[in-house]
């Protein structure tokens, strides 16, 4: 069985594709790429970064560890 998504921000495009039954390597991939954004900051090329769901999964516990309630700082401006 097959699963595709993706989520474009104006910045990043996320994608994942899974397929439970394949067992070769690249079938459960997840992807982050830059979008080009001409005149601003950030992402004036673009950049991809493709890993597994198992290391999605480990990326997913980080940043929900690290961007939880308890973690948070207080930037001032």
């Amino acid at each position: 069985m097959s699963y595709n998504n993706t989520k474009t921000t104006s910045r990043f495009q996320f994608g994942i594709s899974r397929n439970n039954t394949a067992k070769k390597a690249g079938s459960n991939v997840v992807t982050i790429a830059t979008l080009p954004a001409s005149g601003q900051q950030y992402a004036v090329g673009t950049t991809q970064i493709s890993m597994t769901v198992k290391e999605a999964t480990a990326l997913q516990s980080f940043l929900n560890e690290s961007l939880s309630n308890d973690n948070a700082v207080d930037v001032q401006s």
